[in-house]
Parts: C-alpha cells; structure tokens; sequence
C-alpha cells in the first residue's frame, strides 16, 4: 500500500488549510486573503471569494453534510477561523455569513461536531470555547495561560483532544486526563472516532500514536524535521503525516506504509476525502498536494487481489499465476475478499465476484455512496454507510436493514460489528457495556429485544461462523483484556458469561470449524473447542493449544484464520503466518455430521490428550453417551464416566435429560426438567446431593411431599461435622415435624391399646 500523488500547475499562495466538499473538489485558504476552490475532475482552479484584507485565514472546517444518512440543510457552510480573534460562517459560494468575536488573539483552531449541533474554537488566549451552530456562547472548557489547539468532538460531543505547548489534555464531562507528550512544542493533533487513538506531531520530530487513556501506543523514530501535520482516514485504519518535503502513509499501529518525497516544503495541513480514498495537503510551496492509496491487498486462500489503479485491479491465482483484471466504471472506496467471494464497493456501485468466475460480476447501485465497513459470512454480507447497516445475498439481494435506538453508523469498525450466517452483533457505542443481537434474515433483535450486556465496557467482539443458529456463540473481549464465551440464543434466560482466557490482545474464529484463536499473554493459544466451558468446565483447559509467541513481537494483530492458517500483522507491519493442526477441524467436521465412528478413529489415530477432550464435549453437548464414555476414559476422568454410566442406566427420559444437565452445571434446567416430568423427588434430591438445603425445602414445602426426607438429610449432614441447626425455616419445620411424629406416635398407641383391648374381649367371649 503506497500514496500516488500529484501537483496541480495552478497559480501558488502561501497555504494554512484545506477541505474537501466532495470526494472531487476541495477548497483552500490562505493568507493572501484568498479561497480557492480546486476541481480534480477538470484540473482547474477558481478563486472563490478574496476576504478583507484584516481576515487572515488559519483554519476551516465543512459542516457536516449527512448525520445518519439524512442530508443537512445548512451543509453548504463551513467555519473559517482568524488572526483577528474572530471566526466566520462562510457559504460555499464565498459570503460570509456571520462573524462571530471568539477570542483574544488568533483563533487557532475550529471544528464542527458530528451532527453540527454545536462549534467548538480554540485560541491564543488559551481558552477552549463550544458555540451553537448560530453562534452563540455556550460553555468556556478550558483557560490556560498558554495557547492551545484541539482537533476534534468525539462521538458523544462530550470529549475533546487539546494539546499545549508539548501538553496533551482529553476531556470529558466527567474526567479529564493532562501528560506531557513530547520534549518539544506539539504542532498537530488528530483523535478517531473509531478507534478512539489519539495521533499527535511536534517539534521534536516524532509523531506517537496514543488511546485515550494517555498510554503511549507507539512513537516513532526521530525524523529530519518537525513534523507540522497529521491526519487520521476516516475509518481509522491508516494515518497520514506530513513534514519537509515529506509524506508519509502509517498503519494505524504506527508503522509505515510508504514514504513519499514530494518538493512541496512543508505540509502545513491533512485532510482526507470522506470516503478515505484520497488525502489533500497544505504545502509550503503555494501548492495543494493530492494522494491517493494505490497497492491495497486482500488475500484469501490461494487468491491475492491488489488495487493497482483508483478504478482496476488485479487478482492472481497463485496456484497456477492466472491473472484477471478487473475494471471498475467509478473509483474503488472498500473490498473484502473472504468465502469465496469478492465484494468491492465503489462510489456508486457494489461489485460482488465469485472466485469461480471473474467474468461476470454481479453488480447494484448503492443507496448511499461512502461504504465504511464490509463484513463477509458464508451465505451473505453486510455494508455499512453512512444511512446504516445493510445484509445483502451474494446474488445482490437485500436481506434485512437492522436498527437500534441511538445507532451510529460512522463509528462503526471491524471490532464493533461481527457477521454470521444467521446473527449480526452490534457494541452500542452510547454503553459500550452493551451488544445487540439481531438475526440476520429478518434484521429484528434476538427473543424479547434485550441486548447482551456484560459488567465491563466490551472492545472486541466476534461470532462463530459455523454450526446450528441455536448454538451461535458470540466470544468477546473486556476493558480488562479478559475473553468470555456466551450463546447467543438464551430462550428466555440471562446471559451466562464464561470467562475462558485472560490478557488476551487479539482474536479470530476459523472460517470453517467453531475454533477460536488469540494472542494470550505473549502466547499464541487455540481453544480447539471453546463451547466446551458451556459443557463441562474441566474440559476447557484440557481443549486448550499454546505455544510461545515471541515470534510475533509486540502488539500484533490477528488479521484472519482461515482453513489452517492464521494471518498476524506484527507491530513493525510484516505479516507472520502460524499454521495450526488439521485435526481439531476434521474432528469438528465428523461430530457436525454426526460421524461418532469416525470421530473415534481419529481420536485413536492421532493420540492427542487435546482431541479426546475436545471429542468428549462435543459428544456430551449432542447427548451421545457412548462416544463421551469412552472419550473421558481417554482422558482418564474415571469419575465422570462413572456418572455418565449412571446416567445411560436411568429408567427415563426426562431422568437422563436432566442428569446431563446436571453434569453440565446447569441445576436449574435440570430442575425445571424433573418438575416438568413429575419427577419431584428427583429434583428434590439433586438439591440435598448439591447441599442446597433451603432450595431442596422449598420444593419438598411447595409440593407437600418429602419434607421429613430433606429434614432427616440435613440433620444427617449436621451431624457428620457436629453442628447444630441455626436455619430458622428447618428448626420451624422441625418442630412442626416432630409435633406431628408425636401425634402419629399417640395414633398408634391408642390404635394398639385399642386392638389389644378387642382381642381380650373376644378371647373371654
């Protein structure tokens, strides 16, 4: 991936800033007093408006054109801030149409937020002032003694990234976070609203990527020169930075893309076309330097498809070097290439091909131009723009549209959205405590519409891709770094969270087997069978391959797994491949198919303590206990095949149902299933085998019957330690117990008194 830039030969004014009004024009400002407007199109560029000469430009920003796919009224305006303290409302035409006095001193820098409720400003004064779209004062936020500049709202408008002097300060409504971040005077600072990093430049020749919580992510070596601008793509992927006669494309880890040379001088400011395709700089030299991203790759399997121009692309078999072109009649803005397809969205049009055939796309028009986001499942994939989240079939038919109050669609990323064939999960970016779950055919939330909320705010999640819809499960990871397994389905119940691995940075599911894999504590580890914390706990860690991961450095990143291999992206931005055994995923492919037969002679075949324990989950969760007998004596859990022994001899359905149950930890199903089949007793006996004495007398109480059952076992147990019983509810019951037992004893008394009093009297007759 590398910038291909260009010049435009235009009359030359000292530049401060540039803004893109569509994804082909761009306006510039300049301290010749002038606005220009530059056309790609037609190479051309027209002088907008020549301002007074006491307005000398430093900063502009487009009001937002389209807040949740819906066009703004007054999106043909955009803020223009001062050297006289002042910022102006300026229309597109060049009319100013209102001045407003901010501050004392320039006015360094102005933003609108994501809707254009409000305008925020900073100036030399050190003060940080939010205004309404009117320009009325609505609240100062920060005072300082020294100037200050900002970059941006966050999504919430409730958090600001400012910097002063060689300060970063992150603001919130609640909190706020202040720490040096370079040795010299910060120049530029950019925040992203998708992935919530901070990006900063300064005289000290470093850029440093930071999260919002003031953690140093990454910084760069020392450069020539200072680095006078930076700039993050609007879906938070790359970034660019500018400096002398410098430009330079970065992964969103920090690393470098490419480097280009341009003879412009230094690049004062960045600014990225709305659908990312496209950069603008600010030069030193009077010139506006344009870039776009060419060489973007996307490989799956024996398939690599590389953009080689902003409308063509290439894809190679590497298996046999077959080459295809593939043109497109508008510029390429995303493309994913996954499940045997490749889906490439361009300003207009979505593209969908299959690998078994590049002739003949299929092609429709998209509702909204700026595709942000494209996931791949098997059987369908879904868009999301700035209008919202679209499922459509690979034969281009649109499946479901799903909504939830308060759903933002241009924050939405990879991390945040998970795909599959039967589920979509979405993080509430308003609670990111919170992920709603809808099914993907009809684009409706999952039972009674209550979302999955877990205690920490969630920063990744992922579905698995394989099996029934019934056992969909949703893997995610916390705040802590903690990884938890839950089903999607719950059928009326609450969600049970199962936490199954710690400090874990990044994770993927297998395209075709229900594994999961992820960098856990600088190892790499693969639950083979991650649904087997929902079986039986015991097996989890028994489920579970490690090895070192030194190999992959610091901070890596998963990018897929597929077949298997998995793909990670390595801090300095070179790509390490891991392979991973065949077994666990032919195993898999046996027991969906219910192959017990063969599932065993695998087992036997590869003699592996891991795939018996995989194989005896996955036969305990299909209720197939011959298979789970012999596969934990494998393991040699004799107990539990003991029990499962136990279980096959139980006279009855409903008996056996609940004991697996049972085995599995899930008391309250198993309870719920006895009661169901009129098995009391047995319910009430799982409770006294579990000393859950007070849910064991509620039931014996409940139904009338085996009180003095639960009774005796608890004065039994108490016994065995030598306590005495303290339960208010069992000494009540007790005494109702034995005040009965003494009326039943004088019942027989008088009945034997009685009857001996009847046999004298016969025998003296």
């Amino acid at each position: 991936m590398r910038f291909k830039t260009s010049l435009l030969k235009e009359p030359k004014h000292i530049l401060f800033c540039v803004g893109w009004t569509t994804a082909d024009e761009l306006y510039s400002c300049s301290e010749d007093h002038q606005i220009l407007k530059w056309n790609l199109l037609t190479n051309e560029t027209v002088v907008v408006v020549k301002l007074q000469d006491d307005i000398y430009p430093i900063d502009l920003h487009w009001f937002p054109k389209t807040v949740g796919g819906k066009k703004q009224a007054a999106a043909e305006i955009f803020a223009l801030t001062s050297t006289d303290g002042k910022f102006h409302l300026v229309s597109k035409m060049g009319r100013i149409e209102k001045s407003v006095e901010a501050h004392r001193g320039a006015v360094l820098a102005g933003r609108w937020n994501y809707d254009g409720t409000a305008l925020i400003t900073a100036g030399e004064d050190g003060q940080i002032k939010i205004w309404s779209k009117s320009g009325m004062l609505r609240s100062t936020l920060a005072q300082q003694g020294t100037h200050c500049t900002f970059n941006c709202f966050t999504p919430h408008n409730v958090r600001i990234t400012c910097h002063f002097l060689n300060s970063l300060r992150y603001m919130t409504l609640q909190t706020e976070q202040y720490w040096k971040a370079h040795d010299g005077i910060i120049l530029k600072v950019d925040w992203n609203s998708m992935n919530d990093l901070i990006l900063s430049g300064g005289e000290d020749c470093k850029y440093k990527v930071w999260d919002s919580y003031g953690r140093l992510l990454y910084s760069s070596s020392s450069n020539d020169y200072p680095i006078t601008s930076v700039a993050w793509a609007p879906d938070g992927e790359v970034f660019a930075m500018g400096s002398f006669n410098t430009l330079r494309l970065c992964d969103k880890t920090g690393w470098s893309y490419a480097l280009e040379k341009p003879n412009t001088g230094s690049v004062f400011s960045l600014a990225w076309s709305a659908d990312g395709t496209q950069l603008a700089g600010a030069c030193g030299n009077g010139q506006v330097i344009f870039a776009h991203i060419v060489e973007q790759r996307w490989e799956w399997r024996n398939f690599e498809v590389t953009l080689t121009k902003r409308r063509a692309m290439q894809v190679r078999n590497v298996l046999n070097d077959a080459v295809d072109i593939l043109d497109f009649r508008d510029r390429v803005i995303k493309a994913s290439l996954a499940h045997g397809h490749l889906v490439v969205a361009t300003s207009l049009q979505c593209s969908v091909y299959s690998t078994k055939n590049w002739n003949t796309p299929l092609i429709f028009d998209l509702r909204e131009g700026t595709v942000s986001l494209i996931l791949q499942a098997e059987r369908h994939f879904l868009l999301v723009d700035g209008g919202g989240i679209y499922v459509y079939s690979y034969e281009g038919r649109l499946v479901s549209t799903p909504k939830f109050p308060g759903m933002r669609t241009d924050i939405l990323n990879a991390q945040s959205v998970s795909l599959s064939n039967d589920t979509i999960a979405i993080r509430d970016k308003t609670d990111e405590k919170v992920v709603c779950l809808f099914d993907a055919q009809t684009g409706k939330a999952f039972g009674d519409g209550k979302p999955l909320t877990h205690k920490m705010e969630v920063m990744e999640i992922a579905l698995d891709q394989c099996g029934p819809s019934s056992d969909r499960k949703i893997a995610l990871i916390d705040k802590n770094r903690d990884l938890y397994l839950t089903s999607v389905r719950r059928l009326g119940r609450e969600h049970s969270m199962h936490k199954i691995g710690t400090m874990v940075h990044t994770m993927a599911w297998n395209d075709s087997a229900n594994i999961l894999c992820g960098i856990q504590d600088n190892q790499f580890a693969v639950w083979y069978y991650p649904s087997a914390v929902c079986v039986d706990k015991d097996l989890l860690p028994k489920t579970l391959f490690t090895k070192d991961g030194s190999e992959f450095s610091r901070t890596p990143h998963i990018l897929n797994y597929v077949g298997t291999q998995v793909t990670v992206r390595r801090a300095d931005g070179s790509l390490v491949y891991s392979s991973v055994s065949s077994y666990p995923t032919l195993l898999h492919e046996y027991t969906g198919s219910a192959r017990w037969e063969d599932a065993l002679r695998l087992c036997r075949f590869a003699k592996d303590q891991t795939l018996w324990a995989c194989l005896a989950g996955m036969a305990l969760a299909n209720r197939e206990l011959t298979t789970a007998e012999v596969a934990y004596a494998a393991i040699r859990e004799v107990d539990k095949v003991q029990y499962i022994n136990f279980i096959k001899e139980l006279p009855s359905k409903e008996s056996s149902l609940a004991h697996m149950l049972l085995f599995s930890g899930h008391v309250q199903e198993a309870e719920a299933t006895l009661l169901q089949a009129g098995l009391i007793y047995q319910a009430i006996q799982i409770h006294i085998n579990l000393y859950n004495w007070d849910r064991a007398l509620e039931l014996a109480v409940k139904h009338k019957t085996h009180v003095d059952t639960v009774l005796a076992h608890r004065q039994r147990f108490l016994q065995d330690f030598g306590k005495k019983e303290t339960n208010k509810r069992f000494l009540q019951y007790s005494e109702g117990v034995i005040f009965l037992f003494l009326i039943l004893l004088f019942y027989i008394v008088f009945l034997i008194l009685l009857i001996l009093k009847e046999s004298e009297q016969s025998s003296e007759t």
